[in-house]
C-alpha cells in the first residue's frame, strides 16, 4: 500500500456512544421541519400580497381613468383570481377624495397547516393592500 497506514485499524465507537448520532437526528428533526413550514407559509403570504398589490394598483389606475368601481372591482377580482386566491376572502373598497382615488384590498389569508404555531387560536392573517393614484376624470 502506497501512501496508506500500515498496521493502523479505524477505532470502534465505545457501545455507550452507538445510536447517538440516530438520538440528535430525533431531537433535531422536528425543529427543521417547523422551521421549513415557516419558511413555506411566509413565502405563500408573501406572494399573496404580492398579487394583491398588483390587483390594487390594476383596480386603482382603471377606478383613477374611468370612474367605474364595477370595471375596477372586475378588473382586480381578474389579478386575484389568475393569482390562484380565493375571491370569497376578499374585501374591495374604493374611495374618492379631492383629486384622488385610492383602492384597498382586505384578504384573510388562510394558513395551510393548522396547528403551525402553537396557541394560534385562529389559523387566518388580515392581509391587505392599498395604491393611491391622481384622479384623471371630471377635473
Amino acid at each position: 500500500m502506497k501512501g496508506g497506514c500500515r498496521g493502523r485499524e479505524m477505532k470502534s465507537l465505545p457501545k455507550q456512544t452507538r445510536g447517538q448520532g440516530l438520538i440528535e437526528f430525533a431531537l433535531v428533526l422536528p425543529l427543521l421541519l417547523v422551521l421549513m413550514l415557516g419558511i413555506m407559509e411566509f413565502s405563500r403570504a408573501w406572494m399573496t400580497q404580492n398579487i394583491m398589490t398588483g390587483a390594487a394598483r390594476e383596480a386603482a389606475r382603471m377606478y383613477a381613468v374611468r370612474d367605474d368601481t364595477i370595471a375596477a372591482d372586475a378588473r382586480a377580482d381578474q389579478v386575484l383570481s389568475s393569482g390562484g386566491l380565493d375571491l370569497s376572502r376578499r374585501t374591495l373598497t374604493p374611495s374618492n377624495s379631492g383629486g384622488a382615488v385610492s383602492y384597498r384590498i382586505d384578504y384573510q389569508f388562510p394558513v395551510s397547516v393548522p396547528g403551525f404555531v402553537p396557541g394560534l387560536g385562529d389559523p387566518i392573517f388580515p392581509l391587505s393592500s392599498t395604491t393611491t393614484m391622481r384622479r384623471e376624470w371630471g377635473t
